[in-house]
């Protein structure tokens, strides 16, 4: 009997899915899951015909593999994955490869390469991003690791995956170690902020205009044949159209409260450890953390009288700068994102192809949009842009679109409508732009009340100063500076 090209641990949805996608192209696969029942029902099932081999232990998993072998583990993040690991590092040979395809943080990538291949194999963490419908049909894919695996993973992964107008494919080498779940975590960030911009227009739309969800549905519809085409505007006009069995909107009918895996809080966590101001990403988190916070908000909202709705200008104009202003605040968002990702690469030496990702993230994947080939193009253009907002391309929509982004922050300011992630996007691109900040005085305070010493305008950069403020404090200052 043929051996198989690929074996996949974890048969839940995205593990079956991957499967068929495999199976569809040419490869055989072996599957195998802990619950083992789950492969007698899938190869029975779904699989039944098709060039997919049923396993019932890694050995025999590892027995009915083509060398080297090529495991990808499709199971829960966390200790899972390494159970799986050290159960495969027993019926592995050296020079075989296990590949993560879960959302794992990207530390534990790190880790689980150095290790990994401290045992003479080779290890990939990627990754996967579309859903149940990408993995089936095409997900993107940001895969890392040992550099060495790329070559045996490249025409499984690049024959799956999404492909954009010209063929080429949503899949590359992204690079060492964790740097493809690091991608991976950063796109998930992004996510968050793009679907937080969304609820914001929805929210302005809503309550401030008084519109139904029709007639938001129809403004949707026409945003996605625009600018900003994308996976997420799409499934927004398509959710405000969807009627429960009242016929009245589903969408109304929903709790507001939203969860979240992790990813969003490990990249606003990870821009606080690389000192990156990813703002409008970490507003997208705690929006979230405060809509789960419904009961107590539904008691200040008995506290607090409602502000009312005092809109009486022009409607379809006041829609247009929504537009406007959401598309700014995506593209300060991806500006954090991607400084985010270059500040990561020096501090783990690790060699990104900037408008490769971009590229990666075209098709399949959440955040799939026509805007990601603009950013393609920035980085092509100059592989060592610093911030997409330098860009030339970039600059001028931004300068074209600030006067509705600060009309509509500031209307939802005035009619106590909270938007957190417009908000924040407009005062970082304020702040980014500013050759003079506050942080003058902040250093003053630092040094008033901790001796932590000051740089001067009037002397060269790395002279460090204190002041004796009080006239008490002397003239002893810290030991360290830190910006």
């Amino acid at each position: 009997m043929k051996k198989a090209d690929i074996g996949l641990v974890g048969l839940a949805v995205m593990g079956e899915n991957l499967v068929m996608n495999m199976e569809s192209k040419g490869f055989t696969v072996a599957v195998f899951n802990r619950t083992t029942e789950k492969v007698t029902s899938f190869v029975e099932g779904r699989a039944k015909g098709k060039n997919i081999i049923g396993t019932y232990s890694l050995k025999e998993l590892a027995e009915k593999l083509e060398r080297p072998r090529k495991v990808m583990l499709m199971v829960k993040a966390g200790q899972a994955v390494d159970a799986f690991i050290d159960k495969l590092l027993e019926v592995l040979e050296p020079g075989d490869i296990i590949i993560d395809g879960g959302n794992s943080h990207f530390p534990d990538t790190i880790r689980r390469t150095e290790y990994v291949e401290s045992k003479g194999l080779l290890y990939v963490g990627t990754g996967v991003s579309g859903g149940e419908e990408g993995a089936l049909k095409g997900p993107s894919m940001m895969p890392g690791g040992s550099p060495k695996a790329w070559e045996s993973v490249k025409p499984i992964f690049q024959s799956i995956c999404a492909k954009v107008e010209n063929g080429e494919a949503c899949c590359d080498w992204v690079g060492e170690n964790g740097a493809g779940h690091f991608v991976k975590m950063v796109h998930n960030g992004i996510e968050y902020g793009d679907m937080q911009l969304i609820c914001e227009a929805y929210h302005l739309m809503k309550d401030l205009l008084g519109m139904s969800a029709d007639e938001m549905h129809e403004v949707f519809a026409e945003w996605n044949e625009s600018e900003l085409d994308s996976y997420l505007i799409e499934i927004t006009r398509d959710i405000l159209a969807f009627k429960d069995e009242d016929g009245k909107p589903i969408v109304d009918k929903i709790l507001d409260t939203a969860g979240q895996k992790g990813t969003g809080k490990w990249t606003a966590i990870s821009s606080m450890d690389e000192g990156v101001p990813l703002t409008l990403i970490g507003e997208a988190v705690y929006s979230r953390f405060l809509s789960a916070m419904k009961d107590e908000r539904v008691v200040a909202s008995k506290v607090y009288k409602k502000t009312p709705n005092k809109f009486r200008g022009d409607k379809k104009g006041f829609i247009e700068d929504i537009k406007n202003a959401l598309y700014a605040s995506k593209i300060i968002s991806y500006a954090q994102g991607y400084t985010l990702m270059r500040q990561a690469a020096q501090t783990y030496n690790w060699h990104l192809n900037y408008g490769g990702i971009a590229l990666m993230w075209r098709g399949g994947c959440i955040i799939r949009s026509v805007f990601l080939g603009k950013i393609k193009e920035a980085y092509d253009k100059d592989p060592e842009l610093s911030n997409l907002l330098l860009d030339s391309h970039f600059s001028k929509i931004i300068e074209s679109l600030t006067d509705s982004w600060r009309n509509v922050v500031a209307t939802a300011a005035l009619n106590g409508i909270p938007a957190p992630a417009m908000s924040t996007a407009l005062s970082y691109f304020d702040g980014y732009k500013s050759e003079r900040l506050p942080a003058n005085l902040l250093q003053a305070q630092r040094d008033y009340f901790g001796a932590h010493t000051y740089e001067r305008l009037d002397k060269p950069r790395g002279e460090f100063f204190h002041t004796n403020w009080t006239g008490e404090g002397g003239s002893t200052s810290a030991s360290t500076y830190t910006v």
